[in-house]
């Protein structure tokens, strides 16, 4: 989006382009990730589908809501930089209030951090009740939503931990190993992993509850054969709910 012209993207609005909008944050993903791991990814997804539906890709919103100790390794790790809850939600609907003034009826928020969600929800609440004409369609897509059950035992060998506890370790390691290979420094992957998970939270939770490295689970069976075969069921099943919920003429 910000490589084009004002008329440009004028002109594609205007004929139904369908907008995506990455979320993600900057938050620690252990030893071996980048601290941008949670837009990285979402931002490739959008980059990767948008030729394929004649879409456009907004600028990330590259900060998230508050890193939580047992699925983003908590808000001790130096580099995790967070916003308040109202924060994201107010910087979501003011976003989304401009794409409806530019007329964008077909909107696109792709999500890569889970504590982000409810946030991103009721920001697309509120753009929704504060702009009544609003005719068009807004979809909120979590990217890890999309990986069916029989694709996780697989590559998991049925031991799949649970997204919470996935956090820096096969997965998006192994996305990481596709999209951004030259950002994963496998030498530093780790074998540690949370042993026993509160079923609780905790205020203050004590650091020690995450292990040192911020990994939750272990990566070490990441490659990027699975990062690639992960990415096209994700990008089918996107495109699926694409066409589903914006026509069959979305694919180009």
């Amino acid at each position: 989006m910000e490589e084009l012209s004002w008329d440009e993207y004028k002109r594609r609005i205007e004929a139904g382009a369908i907008l995506f909008l990455p979320c993600g944050a900057l938050e620690q993903h252990g030893y071996h990730l980048p601290l941008g791991t949670d837009v990285t990814i979402p931002l490739c997804l959008a980059l990767r589908l948008a030729p394929q539906v004649n879409g456009i890709v907004a600028p990330p919103l590259s900060y998230g809501y508050k890193s939580q100790p047992l699925s983003g390794g908590g808000q001790h790790f130096p580099g995790t930089t967070s916003l308040d809850g109202q924060t994201l939600t107010w910087l979501t609907r003011d976003v989304l209030k401009e794409f409806m003034r530019h007329g964008a009826t077909r909107i696109v928020l792709l999500q890569g951090h889970m504590e982000n969600t409810f946030f991103l929800i009721e920001g697309i609440d509120l753009a929704r009740r504060e702009s009544a004409a609003y005719t068009g369609k807004i979809l909120l897509i979590e990217w890890w939503q999309l990986l069916s059950s029989p694709t996780l035992d697989q590559v998991f060998d049925q031991n799949f931990p649970g997204w919470e506890l996935e956090h820096a370790a096969l997965v998006e390691t192994a996305l990481m190993m596709y999209f951004r290979p030259e950002l994963v420094q496998t030498e530093k992957i780790t074998a540690e992993k949370v042993e026993h998970p509160l079923p609780y939270h905790l205020f203050p939770y004590p650091p020690d509850m995450v292990t040192p490295s911020g990994s939750l689970s272990p990566a070490h069976r990441a490659s990027r054969e699975k990062g690639e075969a992960l990415v096209e069921e994700i990008v089918a099943a996107a495109l699926a709910i694409l066409q589903r919920e914006f026509g069959e003429d979305t694919a180009s």
